[in-house]
């Protein structure tokens, strides 16, 4: 059985990951952030997201090689299986992508009981369900030196858990990284 977490979520200090024009530019990692994001991806078997985290996360499909800590991404990428959930997209012909068009609960339990290592769901909305629900062991965040004011939260509204901080770091563009655990014994946070 597998871990779930909800990870490679950038927001700002206000909790948004986009801001009220939908524009996500300024979540670009530096360097350093990018680095720890693929030994942090190292363990991420399977990658459970809704349509527009893919069509964000899909350029990795076909990387052109040339800057390393991008090469890694794209190699960390390829190795692992991804789910799309959405009713919208029809069939990608990508490798080790498959389409769903409904995530539950129960499917999302199931992915994760078969799964060896990781199962990172992204994105706020494909995630919110497992999140009110308590199913989510691990809560991964990259916090930026940035207000918004409006747009997608990155947690979902009326969500609440009792959690325990495991990590933190700091990095040059100023990002926080926090990685919190559930608090007590039961499964999900």
């Amino acid at each position: 059985m597998g871990t779930l977490r909800f990870g490679m979520i950038t927001c700002s200090l206000d909790g948004f990951v986009n801001d009220g024009d939908g524009e996500i530019g300024w979540t670009a990692p530096s360097d350093d952030r990018h680095e720890f994001i693929n030994r942090r991806v190292g363990d991420v078997s399977v990658f459970v997201m809704g349509r527009r985290m893919y069509e964000m996360l899909r350029v990795w499909d076909d990387w052109p090689p040339g800057r390393q800590v991008e090469d890694e991404f794209a190699a960390l990428w390829a190795r692992a299986d991804k789910i799309v959930c959405s009713d919208a997209l029809d069939p990608v012909d990508a490798p080790r992508t498959t389409v769903e068009r409904r995530l539950t609960l129960d499917r999302l339990d199931e992915i994760v009981a078969q799964t060896d290592g990781v199962v990172e769901v992204s994105g706020p909305t494909t995630a919110a369900e497992a999140l009110r629900a308590g199913r989510v062991d691990e809560i991964d965040l990259f916090v930026l030196p940035r207000t918004v004011g409006e747009g997608r939260r990155a947690l979902p509204q009326g969500m609440q858990a009792s959690l325990e901080l495991r990590e933190s770091r700091t990095f040059s563009d100023g990002a926080v990284y926090l990685s919190y655990g559930r608090a007590g014994p039961e499964r999900g946070v």
